[in-house]
């Protein structure tokens, strides 16, 4: 088992970005020739299950830091940005309503 296992948590990345559907087909199979038991397939697909959450979550990362640098680099404002000027037209408003 540990063979076959460390050679699954190998392929598991590979097997995440697959999809959850195929790595159950390929564990089927693998399961049906003999080569896996139920609670190994089950213990498989768990981890890969687990890896393929955590690459989706790294992409997603990496993806909000690449828009919050190229929005940056475009100059854009931010929604805190947005929020203080916010603020600081209704302490004007505030302001110039006192003096009226």
């Amino acid at each position: 088992m540990s063979d076959l296992f460390k050679k699954g948590l190998s392929i598991g990345a590979g097997l995440a970005a697959v999809g959850k559907e195929q790595a159950e087909k390929i564990l089927k199979e693998l399961r049906e020739k003999g080569e896996l038991s139920q609670q190994e397939s089950n213990s498989l697909l768990s981890e890969i299950e687990a890896k393929g959450e955590q690459s989706q979550e790294e992409w997603n990362q990496k993806a909000q830091a690449r828009l919050r640098k190229k929005l940056e680099d475009l100059d854009v404002p931010t929604r805190k940005d947005y929020e203080r000027l916010e603020n600081r037209i209704h302490q004007l408003e505030r302001q110039l309503n006192k003096e009226q």
